[in-house]
């Protein structure tokens, strides 16, 4: 059972990478329809991925009427002002490192009740977080950002070991939270900001 602020973490991880997805089919010039599903598929892809894993059947999403109504208005919300923000590229960053470090809480608390090991909790964090923009930007036909020189799952990977290392602390479970999540969204905002990258591979 979540508590009442992992909860709050849920939804706003939730309504983050729907607007973030809303965003993206929006720049690709979708119809209504085809913005709803990629808004549905950016928020819930990573937690099935994760669900999937982990043998957690049916996965959250299919039993939490919630989430699907939080994104369908998220949706909604995104095609009536998203055409009010000349800068959508902006809005689709913001959104998107809010909702890496949201939904890399919820994939290590997932991983932590079921008794892994840290790099396994961490690694569902990182899938969680991750794995929804994947399919999000394959479905768009675009290389997904995971895969790319920018500094995407590093960010979560870096926040999850710390919130790992504080919760052998004794600070309070929700702070422990919320600096992770900041750590994630100020690690993707200097990471783009100041144009930071791992090197790429090329065949010589």
């Amino acid at each position: 059972m979540y508590s009442s602020f992992l909860n709050l973490i849920d939804i706003l991880g939730t309504f983050a990478f729907a607007v973030a997805g809303g965003f993206s089919a929006m720049e690709r010039k979708l119809d209504p329809f085809g913005v709803l599903i990629i808004a549905f598929v950016t928020a819930i892809g990573g937690g099935t991925v994760r669900d999937v894993l982990v043998g957690n059947f049916p996965v959250n999403w299919l039993h939490n009427g919630n989430t699907i109504l939080i994104i369908f208005v998220s949706a909604i919300l995104t095609m009536i002002f998203g055409s009010y923000l000349k800068h959508l590229n902006t809005a689709l960053f913001i959104f998107d490192a809010l909702g890496l470090g949201l939904f890399t809480i919820i994939g290590i608390e997932v991983g932590l009740k079921q008794g892994f090991s840290a790099g396994i909790c961490i690694a569902l964090g990182t899938i969680s977080a991750c794995f929804g923009g994947v399919i999000r930007d394959v479905l768009l036909n675009k290389v997904p950002l995971i895969f790319r020189k920018e500094i995407y799952a590093l960010a979560c990977i870096i926040g999850g070991i710390a919130y790992y290392l504080l919760k052998q602390t004794h600070l309070n479970d929700d702070v422990a939270k919320v600096i992770c999540i900041l750590m994630i969204f100020v690690i993707r905002f200097i990471a783009v900001r100041y144009n930071l990258s791992l090197p790429q591979i090329q065949l010589k």
